[in-house]
């Protein structure tokens, strides 16, 4: 999945696949999770928030269900 490099102290890229609702996020330390059941609008909120990691932790970290992929 392609991602997208964000500006973030805990996050480096971000990736979404809207048919499969599949949220991919790279983390600084080099590990990449997927997340499962993501709305289109938590990925754009996530996107356009001030904060990436912030609404990362409200909103995705224990809300979706979830998988380690590297």
């Amino acid at each position: 999945m392609d991602r997208t490099p964000v500006v973030s102290s805990n996050l480096k890229s971000v990736g979404y696949n809207a048919n499969a609702k599949i949220l991919e996020i790279e983390f600084h330390n080099g590990s990449v999770y997927q997340y499962y059941g993501v709305p289109l609008n938590v990925y754009e909120g996530l996107m356009k928030a001030s904060s990436h990691g912030k609404f990362f932790h409200a909103h995705i970290r224990n809300a979706y269900n979830y998988k380690r992929i590297r």
